[in-house]
């Protein structure tokens, strides 16, 4: 046993010195390793922990100017103070609302954009107690239990917050959440607006000298679209996105993809839409030199920005403004008297060579608390069709010539028409009884309707039987509308404008084949305002379907400010179709037109005969059911359009024009000629202005030169005369 005992304890010594020996390796090996680290590679795990990370982000640079073609300026950008906000990739909600409450004390911010969400949210985190004290103890140990998610608890909260509750948040409070919430809004290492409008120097100033103890505020400049001439054209020029509303929803990911940030302005619609990638600049790109837990330790700029390139309009503001003040006047004074359903007018007056618009004004007549208004309108030259009488029936000539059913100089008879056993007749205006035999050019002199309705019937393939039935084959609708169509008439202009109508084809019904003899005269299909300038524009020209431009040329932006910077593009005229003629017809039909102004029996006669620059024209009007915005309490009112059409000089033509004035009057009883009115008083001031530029030193005229500053113009009313008597069936 002594033995035993003995072997036993003579291995107990060995066994420690073996444990220690081991421990003393271990201990070896962790010295040595922590020697390496320290001495070998202690320079490269410090410079690891003190890594920095470069992020390159996009700041906001103003957009590109708009300037008319004399180089007025229609659209600029005013600067405006801005306080900014950078979020850090790591931001801590915390520290970001004390920066909102420090910033709150040295700013004032509006809450209107703060909603009840936002408010619970906040509420929530000001009454962490209260919020608590919303949850049951049964949904707690719920909770507890994971029988509920902590978001679950947050929705409960959030239900059960009363409007009391959201009233002991304060004035001062909401302030806090109103800026706090810009914070939030954007993107990590992007500045985010948090004031641009109303920045007052006092408040610039302020958060300038504190900029120390607001970490990742920022004072800037920024800038905010000004227009040079208030609500003219306005509609048609189109608006931006504001700081706050960032990119539309319904476009974000297509911006996006593009390179855009959510909070970056983008055109919304019409030119500035159309043109967005013009207009948008170049961003200043910096890179921001942040630490491994993001906080930015420097900026510099990689990119210096640059502003959009500027677009040149087509339009002359001085016309455009001046047409713009005759439908204006032109309104008021048809409304002094009673004409219901009078609300708009519009006029287009372009280049016929080149398709350049000149002026492209619409006017609408509205009430606001029961006073009345003219608002713009002038995208209703394009956006909105009408029935246009008798303004299209140079393209039932020309079609008539081209189908081959007429020729030139063709003599028809005009006389009442009678079909079936109807006692009604469809005839001309001029001729409500007998017979006579009249020419093309005297057609549109008179603005015959049967000589229409004649070359109608034979494109139809049905000759006129007295109280014979009329039989049309009904193809003859298509081969029409695809003649008028090449001037422009039933199809889109092509104009450099989102959102163009074609306007509306008339229900072709096989009971009712007198509808295309309605359709010769205009009053069957609509058509737009524009669609009429661009048709008007073909015959003067002799055939070439021109596309409509409102911008001339894209110019490159240059630091001085009375200067426009060099061409980058220039828009070329474009033929969108020519018209297969053969020699001397769209002469007789510009004949025709001329007759109408300088004819003894000439339509628009008493109206432009006197005129110096030799117009050409031709009247129309159209009679239909009422189809404005007080329909629904006006269903079946007859009303009339009245419409002109017209260029000059018509052996050189300039410009060409288009009137449109619909639901102008309900009778002939109550028949006003506004379209001439407006016509007339239009192409006066087209031509006074021009001879005034005439007389003026060429660099006020010249676009490369200096830009020549606003100036006001005024128009003289035109002498008013009785209105010829029109009725187009």
């Amino acid at each position: 046993m002594k033995k035993a005992n003995k072997k036993k304890k003579t291995h107990v010594p060995f066994r420690m010195n073996m444990l220690f020996f081991v421990v003393f390796l271990l201990f070896s090996a962790l010295i040595f390793r922590l020697g390496i680290v320290q001495i070998v590679q202690g320079e490269d795990y410090q410079r690891k922990i003190e890594r920095t990370e470069d992020v390159t982000v996009n700041t906001s640079v103003p957009r590109g100017k708009i300037y008319d073609r004399y180089g007025k300026v229609v659209v600029d950008n005013k600067p405006q103070n801005a306080i900014t906000y950078t979020r850090s990739s790591n931001a801590d909600p915390e520290e970001m609302m004390k920066t909102a409450e420090k910033l709150a004390q040295l700013i004032e911010k509006e809450t209107d954009q703060v909603t009840e969400r936002d408010k619970k949210d906040f509420w929530i985190t000001k009454h962490p107690k209260k919020a608590e004290a919303k949850i049951t103890d049964a949904e707690w140990a719920a909770y507890k239990e994971d029988k509920l998610t902590e978001d679950e608890i947050y929705d409960m909260q959030l239900d059960r917050i009363t409007e009391t509750d959201l009233n002991e948040l304060t004035s001062a409070e909401l302030e806090v959440l109103a800026i706090y919430r810009e914070f939030t809004a954007g993107y990590a290492q992007t500045p985010q607006i948090v004031k641009n409008e109303n920045v007052t120097d006092v408040e610039y100033a302020v958060v300038s000298e504190n900029l120390s103890s607001l970490p990742g505020v920022n004072t800037t400049t920024d800038w905010e679209r000004s227009y040079a001439y208030d609500a003219t054209l306005k509609t048609v020029l189109g608006n931006i996105s504001s700081s706050k509303e960032g990119l539309p929803r319904e476009m974000a990911d297509y911006y996006l993809a593009r390179g855009y940030s959510r909070n970056d302005r983008v055109g919304k619609s019409y030119l500035e839409y159309q043109y967005e990638d013009v207009l948008r600049g170049q961003k200043t790109k910096m890179k921001n030199v942040t630490d491994k837990s993001g906080n930015i330790l420097d900026s510099e700029i990689i990119t210096e920005g640059q502003r959009g390139d500027d677009l040149v309009l087509t339009i002359d503001m001085d016309l455009q403004t001046s047409v713009e003040k005759i439908i204006e006047e032109e309104l008021i004074k048809a409304k002094s008297s009673y004409h219901p359903f009078l609300d708009r007018a519009f006029v287009t007056m372009m280049d016929p060579n080149t398709g350049e618009i000149l002026a492209m004004a619409g006017k609408q007549y509205t009430t606001s608390d029961g006073q009345p208004k003219i608002v713009d309108f002038a995208l209703g030259n394009m956006t909105t069709s009408y029935a246009m009488g008798s303004a299209v029936k140079g393209a039932t000539v020309l079609t008539g010539y081209m189908t081959g059913v007429n020729e030139p100089g063709e003599r028809i008879v005009d006389e009442p028409l009678y079909f079936g056993v109807t006692k009604n007749s469809k005839s001309s205006w001029f001729n409500r009884s007998g017979a006579m035999s009249i020419s093309d050019t005297y057609a549109l002199m008179r603005s015959s309707n049967v000589y229409m309705f004649k070359t109608a019937m034979e494109i139809g393939g049905s000759g006129y039987v007295p109280h014979g039935r009329l039989r049309i084959d009904f193809d003859a609708f298509t081969t029409m509308r695809s003649y008028f169509n090449q001037f422009g008439l039933g199809v889109k202009t092509g104009i450099d404008l989102p959102g163009e109508q074609q306007g509306y084809k008339g229900i072709i019904n096989e009971t009712e084949p007198g509808k295309l003899l309605d359709f010769s005269i205009g009053q069957f299909d609509t058509y737009t305002p524009l669609q009429l300038a661009q048709y008007v524009s073909t015959i003067a020209n002799g055939g070439y379907r021109m596309q409509p431009h409102i911008v001339k040329e894209i110019r490159k932006p240059i630091s001085s400010t009375n200067k426009i910077g060099p061409i980058a593009e220039e828009i070329e005229p474009n033929v969108l179709n020519t018209l297969e003629l053969e020699p001397g017809w769209i002469e007789q039909v510009q004949e025709g037109f001329r007759l109408v102004v300088h004819g003894s029996e000439g339509t628009a006669a008493s109206y432009f005969g006197d005129a110096p620059y030799k117009m050409a024209a031709k009247t129309g009007t159209a009679e239909g059911v009422y189809d404005g915005p007080l329909k629904e309490k006006n269903k079946n009112e007859m009303t009339w359009n009245v419409t002109l059409v017209g260029y000059a000089p018509y052996d050189n033509p300039e410009v060409a024009m288009a009137v449109v004035v619909p639901w102008a009057y309900e009778d002939s009883s109550s028949s006003i000629p506004i379209n001439h009115y407006i016509g007339r008083r239009a192409m006066d001031k087209y031509f006074e202005l021009k001879e005034q530029r005439a007389s003026e030193k060429p660099a006020q005229a010249v676009i490369d030169q200096d830009i020549v500053t606003k100036t006001g113009t005024e128009t003289s009313d035109a002498d008013e005369s009785e209105t010829e008597e029109s009725e187009d069936e």
